[in-house]
């Protein structure tokens, strides 16, 4: 640990000021970034766009972030934690204030509109790969699975007013949304400013200067790193397939709701699905503390299925986005077990890389949601999707059942020692 990090770092319970101030940063990001994603599918829509071309115009400006993360955590691993979060916040916000002036020439400029999308994805990638291994440097490793549950609230807390501030705004004026996002996009680089701790790793702030050291070596590290964990690899496959069944749920859901009820129903069906959300995540310390972690990601994996499948039989837009929180309700707590481990096991100088390892593959196969939803809602319709990610939640549920989940009561030791060199973890 460099001197300057070993004198400025502060570690205490989550309520501690550094901390609040980094969960706030973290909320308001996801909330610019729940409306974005959002606003340009129901703004295509309102438009007499398909569900199809909605869809496709919603991975196409996802692309971007899911290229950048691997590069941003690399990055992020080293000396450039803090003025990242900081300066990809404001280069959201003027992606944002673009879009908006877009939208106020009462003309929908397409091409403007998914350009300035792709630049907020991209900005969103890099607050999100420097913000993956500040906990470690904010509070202590008896502090993680609360200050993971915590940072997952306001996430939902995010997906709750999201959705729902992207559905009415649009209702009142085009411009709405994304005149929000900007606001919030520049409340998020406030707050990152005001933090005092010093968020670069203790390793990093000296291995990333390293004379002779390839950044493209860095950047892969943190596959390396994964590819040596049981764990890491179990969370990998778990975390890409129940994001990308419930982002395929989601944009079912919204295609559904939006034909039969309008864009305001959307917004009001996701917030409601995110309110569960964010109850699963205040109820996740409660639910870690009294049943082992192993039991509970096996036990709430399977009970994700049936209520993903009754989606197939829902009619109403409040059954729907009762059942869609039923499984946002259940989720949570299974994150909770696994990121927790998680930072427990990741060194600090690798934490962004190998939780970009997870996210990048995550957003990967999520990112084709939109497009899959959209264009299976108008061939093989809606139920036939809904039973599709209930089988696969079935699945997830049998791997958890027979892999690694059930070792996760085991003491959890990080590898204080391991190296940026993916070949030298072969070799040790």
């Amino acid at each position: 640990m460099t001197a300057r990090a070993a004198e400025t770092v502060t570690v205490g319970a989550p309520g501690t000021r550094d901390f609040r101030l980094y969960w706030s940063a973290d909320a308001v990001d996801r909330l610019g970034t729940q409306m974005s994603q959002i606003a340009l599918p129901l703004l295509l829509l309102d438009a007499g766009g398909s569900a199809a071309r909605a869809g496709l115009m919603a991975t196409l400006a996802g692309a971007g972030g899911v290229a950048a993360g691997p590069v941003a955590a690399a990055l992020a691993d080293g000396r450039w934690r803090g003025p990242m979060m900081r300066w990809s916040s404001l280069a959201a916000a003027t992606a944002m204030g673009w879009a908006t002036l877009t939208v106020l020439g009462h003309r929908i400029c397409l091409p403007c509109l998914v350009g300035a999308l792709l630049v907020e994805r991209v900005a969103a990638s890099c607050f999100e790969a420097a913000a993956a291994g500040s906990v470690a440097r904010l509070v202590p490793p008896e502090w993680y699975p609360r200050a993971v549950a915590r940072l997952q609230g306001g996430e939902q807390g995010g997906a709750i007013a999201g959705p729902a501030l992207a559905g009415l705004l649009l209702r009142q004026a085009r411009a709405l949304p994304f005149l929000a996002d900007t606001v919030s996009y520049l409340a998020a680089a406030f707050l990152v400013r005001a933090i005092r701790t010093d968020l670069a790793p203790p390793a990093a702030s000296d291995a990333a200067t390293v004379p002779g050291q390839r950044f493209g070596r860095r950047t892969v590290a943190g596959v390396g790193f994964v590819r040596t964990s049981p764990f890491l690899r179990f969370l990998l496959v778990w975390s890409c397939g129940v994001n990308a069944l419930l982002a395929l749920l989601s944009y079912t859901t919204v295609f559904v709701v939006h034909a039969a009820h309008g864009s305001a129903s959307v917004g009001l069906v996701l917030g409601a699905a995110a309110g569960a959300g964010l109850l699963g995540s205040l109820l996740a310390p409660v639910a870690v503390r009294r049943v082992r972690g192993g039991v509970l990601v096996v036990a709430l994996s399977w009970l994700t299925v049936p209520a993903a499948a009754g989606l197939a039989l829902a009619g109403p837009a409040w059954v729907c986005g009762a059942l869609l929180g039923l499984v946002a309700l259940l989720v949570p707590s299974v994150a909770v077990v696994l990121h927790a481990r998680a930072v427990r096991v990741v060194p600090q100088h690798l934490q962004a890389r190998v939780a970009t390892v997870a996210g990048t593959a995550t957003a990967a196969v999520a990112m084709a949601a939109p497009a899959l939803a959209g264009a299976l809602t108008d061939t093989v319709g809606p139920a036939t999707v809904d039973l599709a990610c209930a089988a696969g939640l079935a699945l997830l549920a049998l791997y958890a059942a027979t892999g690694p989940a059930a070792r996760l009561d085991a003491p959890a030791t990080p590898v204080e020692a391991a190296p940026d060199d993916p070949s030298a973890l072969e070799r040790g």
